[in-house]
């Protein structure tokens, strides 16, 4: 075997080893190869082999290059980079059919501009330097060896060879100048050197780099061809510039800056910057380190900026720092002693010590504190902790590396992007652990106050998906798990996951909403002119988008789509990785389970993963592990296997059907519950978890109706369970939560198989009478499977309800009443609807229920204490939050439930509203069971902090979104059985009925607030609370009367006679009281396209789960009902007959029972308006007045009948008064339209086809045209619909809009103002046709031409045209008008005030005009 060369080894030693190398034929380690020069036409070359012919063929010429196999020449590039473009191509012309000799031509138009006139230059003054003479016949040869020492090192501002250095130190040492100077150019240099300031001194031998500017200071002004004139010149400007002070100086700098094209002054600047720190580097700068290490910490943000998508900065610290650095001495140059290792003599060309390349041996800088308040790059630690920019931390920690910045520590998102494409696979797993612990740290919300912009953004924009599904693919299985880890960092959050199972048990618990981003609509203009047939369907279009498309909407669409399904199965089945990873992949997976019914399809057809998931990680027989943390969990049932056929169960019942029987759940189910989870061979935790998810697992099928043949055989399992609850619940257990959480699922098993038992009976007269239609199946369960359950539970309730006075025992107890809660509510709700059901032994039990249970327990000092946190435990009332939640992305939503624990909500213990939502669903029950009940819990309603809580919502706003609205529900679900409660109290207890007012007003913020889902709970509440005349306490205790009181007094005061009167509104009140059966029929109408939805939220909420499809939620889209549901049947009347594309009506006739739906919807318009304003505050006042609108564009006549007109005309003063003026903004487009002026435009040209001159829609039209709105509108009446004006008769009193918002502030568009003088001259506004608007003309028109504000030549012209027009005017009234109008005046019979002659002022300026338009007719004739 051949030996290495050893540094020993002589020459000959050298080829000795090389011809035994030769001898031998071993393949060499590196090939040399030619590669073909393309420009000279050659082939391919060969190998090594034959290199020597090609050699000789090209005369000698070859260029050799090394190659090591599978080594790419560029890094793989995540995302393709855009295409270099040149910012002065885009500013050329060119043409395609010009070629490069028409553009020479055009460019360079003559052969001056290439060729001119040559001038030598004048030597006649230059200096000549004979050679020296020497007493040798040749120079001396020199020896680097004998004049290393003596040749001077070459300065930082240039580079120079030896043998200049060489005759540079010989011409020293000799008393001689260079060559290329004079000495007394030498003694001016020298002596100007010298008079410069240190840090601006030139290097001799750059005589070119001078500090400061040369017009300044002369330099060049004495070369060849200079004159005296030019000398004479600087000398006047030197002169002039020292006579000037200081200030005059500056001034002369920003006038000459001024003049002067900013890109050359940028431009001169940015040379000179680059100039001066060269200069001045050598003196400051240790040799060796480059500039940019000691440039300003401002700077190198911005170069870090641009250095690609995955940076992020820190936001600059709230200290003020100082604007400059301090001054730190240079390190002294390494000397031979401070080397770790001395050189030796015998080593080759190491006897000479170089400082600059040793330089990278010191050690790095301290980091100091930068003069900058400028944002800074992140830089994290490997644990995903930000790193100060100040910190210094020791190098052993491995977090300086080579990069941009070599002294600060840590790896920025960019270096870490790199890091993760290393060669060196243990490099991409430490990048991949790195990324992993920031994605966590993100999502926990960590980085929010310290950083700007989105962690989780920054990497997905920067393609973090594709990197992880990459290094998913990797060989070596230490980075496949590192990928598989941040992939969970990025998917999962594991708070999350604790608050859903945390509130499983609570009322609809097991159902949830799918984790789908919100839709985005896509225009796609092609499609809209295609035929239905050929339009593509989405998931046409979706097959079409690419990974990269479908990623930026949806994270996990993205990753499905990358087929990331098969290769976690291939994770799982053949590489059987570690228990974390196993952990990991499996937690992705139900995470993509939770996206959508889809997506757990997709799961489910996976090839071989469920059934790897089933055999590997919840077999039906494993032996017990040898250790607590066994290397291996195959084998072993895992509790995050069983969590994942939970909530693939959840997506709909045919996936659990598919479950239950195709992939053998059953008898997993029967295994884990026949025993104990003592009994189960695994450790006590993971038996326990295991077995909790087992039962909710067993909930979510029950709650379709399945797996119930399992309850009757698991039965004596069950009740042994039920016998333990006390004792297992002991108060020292370390499990105790684990514990709790299995009770817990225990009963709402129980819970959910005693709805589909109560469902029995019905689906057995159903099968008999469906006589072969479809019908669910009776599932194997009764009623008489589950009455047995009933005494042994209340005893439990019993039990927990005493030990509230322990404390020990006390938070374990309000864990558990909830639950025991939702069991009787089910119990009792079910018995009532079964033939079995005694009423009467029933009401005695629920009287005994409520007298030594119910109340008892409303009245414990504990639990009054936990509803004093109703309110701050409200996600309704709390929306402006002071807490930073975790980042969430559109692109993948979550619950942002970090930090939950921390913090009030309604998931805490300290939250009362899981158990007031079991206790208000047990008192709907039974109270409707037993209607005398209801008075016996009076108190809850009346307590101060409900009716605070209530008043609350009442006044709330909340935001909807994913991480609110699966806490929302919760919510809702209170405040409707609250509601529910004070609906059964308002009619029998006067002091519940002083709270009617505040009951209604929550019941309409409530219902536009609901989810869907609840589609049956909005229901109730407009058959029940909305439009009872119980909850209106107005209608029947003197409210129309009041209103009547107030307008008389309105009247007063303002002395104003309108007509119709404001007097008619109480009347109309009191008509939409009488009226209400009716107005709730035609809104219960209007909704009847929401039944089928309704229908399936009744199943889910009253539990008929037989019937249930899916416990996974409808698509958050939005509210269940529109915010301006009360205007429904105007916007669905005006869809079906309103205005078509062609201006006119679809249809003329309305169809039957319109009118009638009109009339109810703007009664009850006006009650909320005059009673119940507060709950109208969700919509805009410009949406009010566009919904409104359809009255007038939904028909030609029904404007004009009589109630449409008296309540129009009521809603009309509503929305007109001064308090709500302010806040109509017409400028924002209502929801559902592009802008209001189209809507105007449509209300234009139905005003002058139909109105007939009707003064409500003529104050409808005259609405819009006040100053403050966009004078569009006002241009579109006089320009397009001038006719209108001569049937506008609308007077001041009836408007009833102040007209100071028509004249003030003078108009100021000249089109506008032009079109009102053509008006007005034309006679087509006059004030018997138009009042309101002859008076607004009036006002602009005078105001315009005796305005004395400077403007523009042009509009000077108009004035004085207009002035000379009207002077010249023939109509004297008119002329009147328009020179002596003054200010608008109601009470006057023209509607404004009039000089009796012209102001002084005027009457001059008038004059000059018209004595100009004299002037120069004289001089014309």
């Amino acid at each position: 075997m051949l030996r290495r060369p050893k540094p020993t080894d002589s020459e000959s030693d050298l080829l000795r080893q090389q011809e035994t190398f030769l001898t031998s034929g071993d393949p060499s380690a590196a090939s040399v190869i030619r590669r073909p020069d393309k420009r000279r036409g050659e082939a391919g070359g060969g190998g090594g082999g034959g290199g020597g012919d090609l050699n000789k063929e090209n005369g000698g010429i070859q260029r050799d290059m090394v190659t090591i196999e599978d080594l790419p020449d560029q890094l793989p590039s995540l995302t393709p980079a855009p295409p270099k473009k040149s910012r002065f191509k885009a500013n050329r012309v060119s043409f395609e059919d010009e070629g490069p000799e028409d553009r020479l031509d055009r460019e360079d138009t003559h052969i001056s501009a290439v060729l001119c006139r040559i001038v030598e230059r004048d030597t006649s003054s230059a200096s000549i330097s004979l050679p020296a003479f020497t007493g040798t016949a040749f120079p001396k040869v020199l020896h680097r060896s004998a004049t290393s020492s003596q040749v001077p090192l070459p300065s930082a501002g240039g580079k120079k060879s030896i043998f200049a250095r060489q005759i540079a130190a010989q011409r020293l040492m000799e008393g001689k100048t260079p060559l290329h100077s004079t000495p007394e150019a030498a003694r001016k240099h020298k002596h100007r050197e010298q008079n410069l300031p240190p840090e601006t001194s030139m290097d001799t031998d750059q005589l070119t780099t001078v500090s400061r500017p040369r017009l300044v200071s002369g330099q060049g002004l004495m070369g060849p061809g200079s004159s005296e004139d030019t000398m004479r010149i600087h000398r006047e400007n030197q002169a002039k510039i020292k006579a000037m002070s200081q200030s005059e100086i500056l001034e002369e700098q920003k006038k000459l800056l001024s003049q002067l094209d900013p890109r050359l002054v940028d431009f001169v600047r940015s040379r000179r910057a680059q100039s001066v720190p060269s200069s001045a580097s050598s003196s400051k700068h240790p040799q060796g380190k480059s500039s940019e290490e000691n440039l300003p910490l401002k700077n190198r943000s911005t170069e870090s900026d641009s250095s690609g998508a995955a940076v992020l900065f820190q936001k600059p610290q709230e200290v003020d720092m100082e604007e400059e650095e301090e001054e730190v001495s240079p390190p002294p140059a390494m000397m031979e002693k401070d080397l770790p290792v001395k050189p030796q003599k015998e080593w080759v060309h190491m006897d000479k010590l170089e400082p600059e390349k040793l330089e990278w041996m010191r050690d790095l800088p301290a980091p100091r504190r930068k003069g900058t308040k400028h944002a800074m790059q992140a830089r994290f630690d490997f644990n995903g902790t930000l790193i100060p920019p100040t910190e210094d931390l020791p190098t052993h920690l491995g977090l300086h590396h080579h990069g941009e910045e070599p002294e600060l520590a840590g790896y920025s998102l960019q270096e870490l992007f790199l890091l993760s494409r290393s060669q060196i696979f243990q490099q991409r797993s430490l990048a991949l652990s790195t990324l992993a612990n920031i994605l966590s740290k993100a999502r926990a919300g960590k980085y929010v106050s310290h950083l700007k912009g989105s962690v989780m953004s920054t990497l997905l924009d920067a393609g973090l998906l594709f990197l992880l599904r990459f290094a998913l693919d990797d060989s070596v299985e230490g980075v496949m798990s590192a990928a598989v880890s941040a992939l969970k960092a990025l998917l999962v959050c594991a708070e999350d996951e604790e608050c859903l199972d945390s509130t499983f048990s609570w009322f609809r618990g097991l159902a949830s909403f799918p984790l789908l981003p919100s839709a985005q609509e896509e225009e796609d203009e092609e499609d809209e002119v295609l035929d239905e047939i050929m339009k593509e369907t989405a998931k046409e279009k979706e097959e079409k988008k690419s990974d990269h498309d479908v990623a930026r909407q949806d994270v996990v669409k993205g990753l499905l789509k990358m087929k990331l399904l098969p290769r976690l199965r291939y994770i799982l089945e053949v590489v059987r990785p570690s228990p974390r990873v196993v952990q990991d992949v499996l937690e992705v997976l139900t995470r993509i389970a939770r996206h959508s019914s889809s997506s757990a399809t997709q799961v489910l057809n996976c090839p071989r993963l469920m059934e790897t998931v089933m055999s590997e990680f919840l077999p039906t027989s494993w032996t017990a592990p040898s250790l607590p943390l066994p290397q291996s969990v195959y084998g072993l049932p895992l509790a995050v296997a069983m969590k994942l056929l939970r909530v693939l169960a959840t997506s709909g019942r045919h996936a659990c059907a598919r479950l239950l029987n195709s992939l053998a759940v059953t008898e997993r189910l029967f295994c884990l519950l026949s025993a104990e989870p003592s009994e189960l061979l695994l450790e006590a935790a993971e038996a326990l978890s295991i077995t909790t998810e087992a039962y909710r697992l067993w909930a979510v099928a029950a709650g379709y109706g399945q797996a119930c043949k399992l309850y009757i055989d698991l039965y004596p399992a069950l009740m042994k369970a039920l016998q333990s609850v006390h004792r297992v619940l002991g108060p020292s257990d370390p499990l105790l939560p684990l514990q709790l959480q299995r009770v817990l699922a225990l009963l709402s098993l129980l819970t959910q198989v005693t709805h589909t038992a109560g469902c029995h009976q019905e689906l057995q007269a159903g099968v008999v009478s469906s006589q072969g239609d479809e019908c669910p199946p009776p599932p194997p369960v009764s009623w008489g499977h589950v009455t047995g359950l009933q005494s042994s539970l209340l005893g439990h309730f019993k039990g927990f309800v005493k030990s509230l006075d322990n404390p020990v025992q006390k938070n374990s107890s309000l864990t558990l009443i909830p639950v025991y809660l939702l069991y009787l509510e089910a119990y009792y709700h079910q018995l009532s609807r079964q033939n079995c059901f005694k009423p009467v032994e029933t009401l005695q039990e629920l009287e005994l229920l409520t007298s030594e249970l119910l109340l008892p327990l409303l009245s414990h000092d504990v639990v009054q204490d936990l509803i004093k946190n109703l309110k701050s435990s409200s996600v309704v009332c709390n929306v402006q939050s002071g807490h930073l939640g975790p980042e969430i992305i559109p692109s993948l939503p979550g619950l942002a439930c970090a930090g939950w624990r921390d913090r009030p909500g309604p998931v805490v213990s300290s939250s009362p509203v899981p158990l007031l939502t079991g206790l208000g669903l047990l008192l709907e029950t039974i109270t409707g069971i037993h209607k005398g009940l209801s008075c016996k819990f009076t108190g809850l309603l009346l307590s101060e902090p409900v009716i605070t809580y209530l008043r609350s919502c009442s006044q709330a706003t909340p935001t909807l979104s994913h991480t609110r609205a699966w806490l929302l529900r919760h919510e809702h679900h209170l405040l409707y059985l609250l509601l529910r409660l004070a609906h059964r109290l308002v009619p029998v207890e006067p002091e519940v009925a002083k709270h009617a007012p505040l009951y209604h007003q929550v019941a309409l913020v409530l219902l536009p607030w609901l989810l869907p889902g609840s589609e049956y709970l909005a229901h109730e509440l407009l058959s029940t609370i909305i439009f009872s005349k119980d909850f209106i306490s107005e209608g029947h205790s003197g409210g129309p009367e009041a209103v009547e009181l107030g307008e008389l007094k309105l009247h007063e005061e303002t002395h104003h006679h309108a007509s119709p009167s404001l007097q008619t509104v109480g009347a109309l009140l009191r008509d939409a009281c009488a009226q209400l059966p009716s107005i709730r029929g035609c809104f219960l109408t209007h909704l009847a396209h929401l039944e089928s939805s309704m229908l399936l939220s009744r199943d889910a909420l009253l539990g008929r789960n037989p019937w249930i499809n899916s416990h996974l939620l409808p698509e958050l889209t939005g509210p269940a009902l529109p915010s301006d549901w009360p205007f429904l049947p105007l916007v669905s009347l005006y869809e079906r007959t309103g205005v078509s594309g062609g201006g006119g009506l679809a249809t003329e006739e309305l169809p039957q029972g319109a009118l009638g739906a009109v009339i109810h919807c703007l009664q009850w318009l006006l009650l909320l308006e005059v009673w119940r304003e507060e709950a109208l505050k969700v919509i805009l006042p410009v949406a009010k007045l566009a919904r409104l609108s359809c009255v007038f564009l939904s028909s030609s006549d029904l404007f004009l009948e009589r109630p449409v007109q008296k309540l129009t005309w009521g809603l009309f003063r509503l929305l007109t008064r001064r308090s709500r003026l302010d806040s109509l903004d017409l400028n924002v487009p209502p929801p559902g339209l592009a802008s209001f002026q189209d809507l105007y435009s449509a209300l234009l040209a139905q005003y002058e086809a139909v109105s007939f001159g009707d003064r409500l829609f003529g104050c409808w039209v005259l609405l819009p045209l006040q100053r403050r709105y966009s004078a569009t509108m006002r241009l579109a009446v006089f320009g397009e619909h001038v006719g209108m004006l001569r049937s506008l008769g609308v007077t001041l009193e009836q408007l009833s809009i102040p007209i100071e918002r028509f004249t003030s502030p003078p108009e100021d568009s000249l089109p506008l103002l032009r079109l009102y003088f053509r008006s007005l001259v034309t006679g087509v506004l006059k004030p018997c046709w138009c009042p309101v608007l002859y008076i607004v003309v009036l006002s602009h028109v005078n105001s315009f031409i005796f305005s004395q504000d400077a403007a523009a030549q042009e509009v000077e012209a108009a004035r004085h045209t207009m002035l000379r027009k009207i002077y010249y005017l023939t109509d004297e009234v008119l002329k009147n008008h328009l020179l002596l109008f003054r200010l608008p005046q109601p009470s006057s019979d023209v509607g404004f005030d009039m000089y009796e002659q012209l102001p002084p002022i005027r009457a001059k300026r008038l004059e000059k005009v018209v004595g100009l338009q004299d002037s120069s007719d004289d001089k014309g004739d």
